[in-house]
C-alpha cells in the first residue's frame, strides 16, 4: 500500500479516544493524515489531544449534534468509526432484549446516524470504514445479539459500496483485543480470560489494537478496496 496517499487527507475517527480507534488515529498521523477524533468522555478527549489529536466532543447517538458537527468540519476525505458497546452478550434464553436493545443503541443506530450525517462532506474519493467484531460469524454460543449488531453491519457494506459509489466502504471485524473494553472485568478476571481464550487461538494470544489499526490504515490507504469485510482474529475462525 503506497502510505503517501494519506499525507494531508482530512480523516475523522468517531469514538477514537481510546482502544482501536486511538491507536488507529496515531498510526493514520504518523503517516502525515490531518486525524480528528471524537467522543464523549472528558479524560480520554484530554489525553488524545495530549497525544497531539484533534479531539472533539461529540455524542454519536445525538443525530443533531452530528450533523451539526460534519457541517462545520466541511469536507473531508475518509471516516473511520471504532464506536462500540459491552452490551448485549448471552445466551438467548436468557439475554435481556432491554438490554441488547441498549446494545443497538449505542453501536448500529449511532454508527448509521455518523455516516449519514457524514455522507454529504466526504469527497468523491474517500472512504468509510467501521470496526465491527468476529461475533459476526463466529456462531459462538451467547453471542447471538453480538452477531446481530456487527453481522447487520457488515452486510451493510457491500451493498453502501454499490450504492454510494464511488466512495468506498469496508469494515474491519476484530477477534479479541487488548483493549479498555476488559477494563470493568478486573485485573485478574481480564487476565485469566485472555489466557483461556489464548490458548484457543491459532496464534496463541489476543490481539494488540495497533495490530487492528495497520487493517484499517490498509483499508483507507488501498483506493481499490471497497464492499469488504477484512476478518483480522488471529486465525479462531
Amino acid at each position: 500500500m503506497k502510505t503517501h496517499h494519506l499525507q494531508q487527507k482530512k480523516v475523522i475517527i468517531a469514538g477514537g479516544t481510546s482502544g482501536i480507534g486511538l491507536a488507529t488515529a496515531k498510526t493514520l498521523a504518523a503517516e502525515g493524515a490531518q486525524v480528528t477524533v471524537t467522543g464523549r468522555d472528558p479524560v480520554k478527549l484530554k489525553e488524545a489531544g495530549n497525544s497531539r489529536l484533534n479531539a472533539q466532543s461529540l455524542d454519536s447517538m445525538d443525530r443533531a449534534a452530528l450533523d451539526a458537527f460534519f457541517s462545520s468540519y466541511g469536507s473531508l476525505d475518509h471516516l473511520v468509526i471504532t464506536i462500540g458497546s459491552g452490551k448485549g452478550m448471552g445466551n438467548f434464553a436468557d439475554l435481556d432484549l432491554t438490554d441488547l436493545r441498549d446494545a443497538y443503541d449505542r453501536k448500529f443506530w449511532p454508527l448509521l446516524n455518523t455516516v449519514q450525517a457524514a455522507l454529504p462532506h466526504i469527497r468523491p474519493t474517500g472512504s468509510v470504514t467501521i470496526v465491527s467484531a468476529a461475533s459476526s460469524k463466529a456462531k459462538l454460543p451467547g453471542t447471538s445479539g453480538l452477531a446481530g449488531i456487527n453481522g447487520g453491519l457488515e452486510l451493510m457494506m457491500e451493498i453502501w459500496a454499490r450504492e454510494l459509489k464511488p466512495i468506498r466502504f469496508n469494515a474491519v471485524s476484530p477477534g479479541l483485543v487488548d483493549t479498555p473494553w476488559w477494563d470493568h472485568y478486573g485485573t485478574e478476571a481480564k487476565a485469566a480470560a485472555f489466557k483461556s481464550f489464548s490458548a484457543q487461538i491459532p496464534v496463541g494470544r489476543v490481539a494488540q489494537p495497533e495490530e487492528v489499526a495497520d487493517a484499517i490504515q490498509f483499508l483507507v490507504g488501498n483506493e481499490y478496496m471497497t464492499g469488504k469485510v477484512i476478518v483480522i482474529d488471529g486465525g479462531i475462525s
